[in-house]
């Protein structure tokens, strides 16, 4: 029997978040299976580049965050 695998079980492989059973059945997909093969390679490449995406806030977004924080009357905890 032939399993198909989704872009859901590519990104679990992608981050290994598979057992050691699905690893191996991936890999195997992806030996004999060139469609499945190209959308592993876009996925991982998608991946990759929003793995590099640095994340952070705006100066303005921190300066909103701050003011909202001095304006409020917060207690401090003893």
């Amino acid at each position: 029997m032939t399993k198909t695998f989704t872009q859901n079980d590519l990104i679990r492989y992608i981050y290994q978040e598979n057992n050691e059973q699905e690893e191996k059945d991936i890999e195997e997909a992806l030996l004999m299976d060139n469609d499945l093969f190209e959308a592993y390679r876009e996925i991982a490449e998608i991946t990759e580049v929003l793995n590099r995406i640095d994340l952070c806030p705006s100066d303005q977004t921190i300066n909103k965050i701050l003011n909202y924080s001095k304006s409020i009357n917060l207690h401090s905890v003893k």
